[in-house]
């Protein structure tokens, strides 16, 4: 006959319930409660002891209880059982008490126990309070379904194995979050390293390929990953890419027509009246092959003839209708002086277009509104307003001479966010021609300024354009993943080197393109194609902004790619993971939709306070570890974990760590390690200046450079 949850409980006793709530659960301990260790459990275990777990019996099973605090009530008679001498009034009766947090139930089937979250029914007062044996604490750390990849063991109940389930904890979005040197980057290289290797093994168990179906790209800011994942001796290592590759690394190449408007308008700073809806038309120009420059035969001529009429004509119906003939009638009279110029320039090659009756109606309509007046003896130009008889008559002009070329030109093809090739130098001289047709020169000049600017930069132009840029196939195939055998499931996007004014754009780049890929995936298969995007320093690049509609920088849209990877990336296979030393700075529409959380040392007051808001567990005791977390643990909480527990990360080799050692300033200083292998680093400055300056072993700047540093070398032995 099996032991009930009550014949079993009296042998392990520890006190009774007092008080009870629904989140809540008081308890008076026994005076013969163990008071530092419990020997009756199975073995030697620490009682009682702040976070450990206590049960309830209930009918079947056991609520189980997670000890908030220990307290010691002093009293002058004895309110405990089994005391019964009230005549000694002169000794003190110490009452010790406990505060359970009700986290779930645990019940036996078929001899195995199995606990899950929620606690449908609380225990009454005077209920018996006991300690979970050792199977039944690993059972309360060990339960749940698909728990799949070790990580860690809890060093609450007794060393259990912590496993997760990758569905849960990379579908529905990670944040690890840790003061720096807490064990972060360590944490997520082993959670990435782990996940693999055990579908590697299952895979090689159900007799398929040892290569598993999986997808990381790691976007690293510092370049940390690339040692933790690139090994030569291992097969399938990851691939990096970076601004400067070394051997067996890959250049970075995030192509500028991969760019949609809203990041071309971020980084160029576009602003929102003028040179952004420009900046938008040209960018749909340009991507279907659509300028205003006349080609060589006559028939190109003509066509690039009635895109200008269709322009022109679709800007004056706009002034006539807006009333900018009336209220800004002097830019109007100089915008079609500027077309009739150039109109009239073009008279000689159309002798079938009637376009010189558009040059004299514009012309009766300037000499009609033009006026001046002389001031400090300079002319001044100006034009009152015009009638909208004279305007009409010019419209209707360039009515018939756009019937001789076949009508307005209302042209279908790509919008402005569509990834189609074109090369930097055409947006820029496109938007030159169209700023000179549309008059406005002076608000484009200081855009096209700075995209000339960023093209000429040689670290800008070999990431967005360079001589070998991937087509759109070959970008997704390197850097999400392809089912080659050779292929890695690991890309690492070193962005160490990427200069400041374009990291946020790449990052924003390569983020969307992974979301949209994975978009179009599924509506064409039916089927997501799971996928995880790790952003290391989340807290730089997915910072909260103030929703201000004329913010539009780099950051804040990189910043809003990330929030609707958030809200959206479930659906569509896209796990995100975020590693952060400064949750309170992340933009709170990500973290929210955050369903895990581990969370390693954590001290500052702000971070503090935001991880209790956005932890829906009731853990106030769990929570106030967090200040005092030793290196390589962490409190796992949330949809990947059926129980808040305290988790000590699994140990990773040297060679497997992320680069993010602290400084060993001491064993520099002193030559010698702890080991006493000598730790001597000369500040030889030579290859730095080298690699940062451009200089190769060729060129005659390097042996310059060699003969001034030989001769520096002299004059100091000298």
């Amino acid at each position: 006959m099996s032991e009930t949850p009550f014949s079993l409980a009296e042998s392990l006793r520890i006190g009774s319930v007092d008080f009870v709530s629904p989140d809540e659960l008081r308890v008076l301990l026994d005076i013969e409660a163990p008071d530092s260790v419990a020997l009756n459990t199975g073995g030697a275990r620490p009682f009682p002891r702040i976070n450990g777990y206590a049960l309830v019996p209930i009918d079947d099973g056991f609520v189980v209880g997670q000890i908030e605090w220990l307290t010691i009530e002093r009293s002058s008679f004895p309110k405990r059982r089994g005391v019964k001498d009230f005549g000694v009034i002169d000794l003190p009766y110490p009452l010790r008490k406990l505060c359970l947090n009700p986290l779930g139930t645990l019940r036996k089937t078929d001899a195995i126990y199995s606990f899950r979250r929620g606690a449908g029914l609380l225990p009454t007062v005077g209920s018996a309070v006991v300690l979970p044996t050792n199977e039944q604490l690993r059972s309360i750390v060990e339960s749940g379904e698909n728990r799949h990849v070790r990580i860690g063991v809890s060093p609450l109940a007794e060393n259990a194995e912590v496993s997760i389930d990758p569905d849960r904890l990379f579908g529905r979005h990670l944040a690890v979050l840790g003061n720096t040197g807490s064990g972060k980057s360590c944490t997520v290289a082993g959670l990435i390293r782990w996940s693999l290797e055990a579908a590697r093994r299952k895979r090689e168990i159900n007799g398929g390929s040892s290569k598993p179906n999986a997808r990381f790209v790691i976007l690293d800011p510092n370049g940390e990953y690339a040692r933790a994942f690139h090994n030569v001796q291992e097969k399938n290592t990851a691939r990096v890419f970076k601004l400067d590759p070394g051997d067996s690394e890959y250049p970075l190449h995030v192509p500028l027509w991969f760019w949609n408007s809203a990041e071309w308008s971020s980084f160029t700073q576009a602003t929102a009246k003028t040179q952004r809806p420009m900046l938008r038309r040209a960018l749909r120009d340009v991507k279907a092959g659509r300028g205003l420059t006349d080609g060589d035969t006559y028939e190109e001529k003509k066509l690039g003839l009635r895109r200008y009429l269709t322009s022109v004509t679709i800007g004056v119906r706009r002034r006539l209708t807006s009333g900018e003939i009336r209220d800004d009638a002097t830019k109007t009279g100089f915008w079609l002086k500027s077309v009739s110029e150039d109109l009239s320039a073009k008279i000689l090659d159309f002798n079938d277009i009637p376009i010189s009756k558009i040059t004299e109606c514009i012309q009766s309509a300037l000499k009609d509104s033009f006026s001046s007046f002389q001031k400090q003896g300079e002319t001044i130009e100006f034009y009152k307003p015009f009638a909208e008889e004279a305007i009409s008559l010019v419209v209707g002009a360039m009515n018939n001479a756009l019937d001789c070329l076949g009508g307005l030109l209302y042209e279908d093809g790509p919008d402005e966010d569509m990834p189609i090739h074109f090369k930097g130098t055409e947006l820029a001289d496109h938007l030159q021609l169209l700023a000179a047709q549309e008059n406005a020169s002076q608000f484009i000049d200081f855009l096209v300024s700075r995209i000339r600017a960023f093209l000429s930069d040689s670290r800008c132009n070999s990431i967005v354009e360079g001589d070998h840029s991937p087509t759109l196939q070959q970008w997704l195939e390197t850097y999400v993943g392809s089912d080659s055998e050779d292929k890695s499931p690991i890309s690492i996007l070193d962005l160490s080197l990427v200069p400041t004014e374009i990291v946020h754009v790449v990052i924003a780049v390569c983020s969307r393109m992974i979301f949209e890929s994975l978009q179009r995936y599924r509506k064409i298969h039916k089927k997501a194609l799971p996928t995880v995007l790790v952003m290391e320093e989340a807290h730089t690049f997915i910072k909260r902004y103030k929703d201000d509609v004329d913010n539009h920088d780099a950051a804040k849209v990189c910043c809003q790619v990330f929030e609707r990877i958030a809200r959206e990336g479930r659906k569509f296979g896209l796990g995100l993971v975020l590693s952060s030393q400064r949750p309170s700075e992340l933009s709170q529409t990500v973290l929210s939709q955050c369903n895990t959380f581990l969370m390693h040392r954590i001290s500052n007051d702000r971070d503090q306070e935001l991880v209790k808001k956005l932890v829906p567990d009731n853990l106030r005791g769990l929570l106030r570890e967090l200040p005092s977390l030793p290196s390589q643990h962490a409190i796992m909480l949330g949809w990947a974990t059926e129980l808040p527990l305290l988790v000590r990360i699994d140990d990773l080799k040297k060679e497997q760590q992320p680069h993010s050692d602290d400084p060993d300033f001491w064993d520099v200083w002193t030559g010698r390690n702890t080991e006493g292998k000598s730790v001597e680093r000369p500040a030889n400055w030579t290859d730095v200046v080298r690699d940062w300056q451009g200089i190769t072993d060729s060129g005659s700047e390097s042996t310059e450079q060699d003969e001034n540093c030989e001769q520096l070398d002299l004059d100091e032995n000298n």
